[in-house]
């Protein structure tokens, strides 16, 4: 998945967009009707909200309809430029489904959102990474002591970049963090205002194919960096055997991604509107897989939302187990 996540510099920022989802929930039945449960004919509706990326290419492909029809659900698609939207449609009522990387859904359940993850890929480490300048004279990780560091936060990359520091021997607060979004970030790299940049791809491969940016180190090793796939508590409860279906033809997709990865870079370039020689280079190092989420999965999550706990990104402690999936639940000893 093609994630362009933009991340709430503060959970309480959350408070403010649920007021934007609401807008937008009401604009979306205005158009179309798919803030509605059912149908006119009371048949169930999937409603898919999506980035460009996987899910953009399983629409057109037109196979989640196909399997879903012979149970009576209809599938409406929703477009978002952002996981954390993604979110806060899921909050209001307006969609059932969508796509989104490992930070967004932490903030959200923080806030109180009724979000159950619905699937996870498999470990991707090689599609975040910190970034320098070609002739920059950092070398090492130890090298960004004291070095102005850019990122997104509270965002994947913030995790990453304290455990690679405690990995190298280094504390958080040993590096100048620079808390901008990926076209700020790319603009101070640019012009040399910042001395490093943790970003993810495909704006990764994009920073090496167009500024020539040298990669000091990816995530492999240091953290997983998943995928996930969301649904609403409600949703989940009634509708296991749709989650199901939708989870296996995402699965579909990856897999087909992961044997004909020419032809899938040249999909997304179309949908993402970049040159092909970047989403070469981005599924070049992607791993393909997306399943159910686990207990393991979820004690990956919990990580992470217990060090933003500790960084005072979120304003209390998460206990994963209330966004388990259902079967999850129903398993608990």
């Amino acid at each position: 998945m093609v994630s362009f996540d933009s991340f709430p510099r503060h959970t309480a920022n959350w408070r403010r967009r649920q007021l934007l989802g609401a807008g937008l929930a009401a604009a979306v039945a205005t158009v179309g009707g798919p803030a509605l449960a059912q149908d006119k004919a009371g048949d169930r509706v999937l409603r898919v909200g999506h980035q460009k990326g996987w899910l953009s290419i399983l629409k057109s492909r037109g196979t989640l309809e196909k399997r879903l029809a012979p149970l009576g659900v209809s599938v409406r698609w929703i477009e978002f430029n952002a996981g954390p939207v993604q979110l806060e449609a899921l909050n209001v009522g307006s969609i059932d489904f969508g796509d989104v990387g490992e930070a967004p859904p932490i903030f959200a359940q923080a806030a109180g959102a009724p979000l159950v993850y619905a699937g996870a890929t498999v470990p991707r480490p090689g599609l975040e990474a910190v970034i320098v300048p070609k002739d920059s004279s950092i070398r090492s990780v130890q090298d960004l002591k004291g070095k102005r560091v850019a990122y997104n936060k509270g965002s994947n990359v913030q995790y990453f970049l304290v455990k690679l520091l405690e990995k190298h021997g280094l504390k958080y607060g040993d590096v100048q963090s620079v808390f901008l979004a990926p076209a700020d970030a790319r603009a101070a790299f640019e012009r040399g205002s910042v001395d490093a940049w943790l970003i993810w791809d495909p704006f990764l491969a994009a920073a090496q194919k167009t500024l020539d940016a040298r990669l000091l180190a990816d995530a492999t090793g240091v953290v997983n960096n998943r995928a996930y796939y969301f649904t609403s508590r409600d949703f989940a409860t009634r509708n296991a055997d749709v989650l199901r279906i939708a989870i296996e033809e995402v699965d579909g997709i990856d897999r087909w991604a992961s044997k004909n990865q020419t032809a899938a870079a040249a999909e997304l370039s179309s949908i993402l509107g970049l040159d092909k020689s970047i989403t070469e280079l981005y599924l070049s190092r992607a791993r393909f897989g997306t399943s159910s989420v686990t207990r393991e999965i979820l004690a990956e999550q919990q990580q992470i939302a217990d060090t933003f706990f500790e960084l005072k990104l979120i304003p209390r402690k998460l206990n994963l187990l209330h966004a388990a999936p259902v079967d999850l639940i129903a398993s608990r000893p």
